[in-house]
């Protein structure tokens, strides 16, 4: 019997040995690359704000905002992971706090594409008007409208979630990870988070889709400078694509769950991993490498900002001092 024992608890030990080897491989996969474009994404905000022209530029103070966004929502998301990898269960008051940020930033991306879409339309098909439309003070406007849209809808979800019966609970100690699924929402609360999910991204599918659609009958026209036109429907196209990866995104909880619910951990964690990547990792990432790579004016400053502005960098070269008069 003793035998048997100790077969069994060496069993045990060698479980909860690759489990945790498991954890610790998982969690380096997922934390290196987030890290890697937190840096990336940080780099380029303040490279945003290092030039006149990106201030004074409508495009570039829009892709400010999706960036910020972007990496709100990465960070948070690698924090939610870590946390239900970890099995740290929260309090629900504190895990509702990070749940609706992370809902504000995921509405803001796609609101913010939806009127970078428009920029492009109204710079190829109304070239003469572009500088009357779009003004700084019009882009700031329109950001404060997407992140008062975002803001509302985060209110209505708080106002949902506090109707809940909170007084009926043993503890306010979540009994499992932190994600909007294991929060207490009412099926009133479901059914608008659907509606409003689905009538955000329909509406601005069909904004940049018609926007695209518009880009390419203005480039059939004589008068519309061919180069131009040809880098907006590429820019549109990218926008659509962007669009497309951040609704993936929405379905990665409900998947995570369904997956949970039937899976042993490692298995659970190697699938995790996997979905974490596709769906949150690589979307968010996905506008730096656009404007970084793409973009003309940004790539070089973006470029020098990321090699920490060695002074030995050929753009800006050190005069030695005994070199001076």
């Amino acid at each position: 019997m003793s035998y048997e024992s100790q077969s069994q608890t060496n069993s045990t030990v060698g479980m909860q040995y690759q489990g945790l080897l498991a954890l610790v491989l998982f969690s380096f996969i997922t934390t290196v690359p987030c890290c890697v474009f937190l840096f990336i994404n940080g780099t380029m905000l303040f490279t945003l704000r290092t030039k006149t022209v990106f201030l004074e530029t409508s495009r570039y103070v829009l892709l400010f905002n999706l960036l910020f966004a972007d990496t709100v929502q990465m960070a948070l998301s690698q924090l939610l992971y870590m946390l239900s990898a970890c099995r740290i269960w929260l309090t629900y008051p504190v895990c509702g706090v990070l749940v609706m940020l992370l809902d504000l930033s995921n509405v803001i991306s796609p609101l913010t594409l939806v009127v970078m879409s428009l920029e492009r339309f109204v710079a190829v098909c109304y070239p003469l008007r572009h500088s009357t439309i779009i003004t700084i003070r019009n882009t700031e406007l329109s950001i404060f409208v997407v992140w008062t849209i975002s803001s509302l809808n985060v209110l209505t979800t708080v106002i949902l979630f506090l109707d809940f019966p909170f007084e009926d609970l043993e503890s306010l100690q979540m009994k499992d990870f932190c994600a909007r699924e294991n929060m207490f929402f009412g099926p009133i609360s479901g059914v608008y988070d659907e509606a409003f999910t689905y009538s955000l991204f329909v509406s601005a599918g069909v904004v940049v889709t018609s926007s695209y659609i518009g880009v390419i009958i203005a480039a059939r026209s004589a008068s519309t400078n061919k180069a131009s036109t040809q880098k907006a429907r590429n820019t549109l196209l990218l926008h659509l694509v962007q669009l497309g990866l951040s609704l993936s995104s929405t379905i990665y909880n409900p998947l995570v769950m369904a997956i949970y619910k039937v899976l042993d951990r490692v298995t659970f964690l190697q699938i995790q991993i996997f979905l974490y990547l596709c769906f949150i990792i690589f979307p968010k990432c996905l506008s730096s490498l656009i404007y970084g790579i793409r973009d003309q004016t940004i790539r070089p400053i973006l470029v020098y900002n990321l090699c920490c502005q060695l002074r030995g960098s050929l753009s800006h070269p050190v005069v030695p001092a005994k070199a001076k008069i």
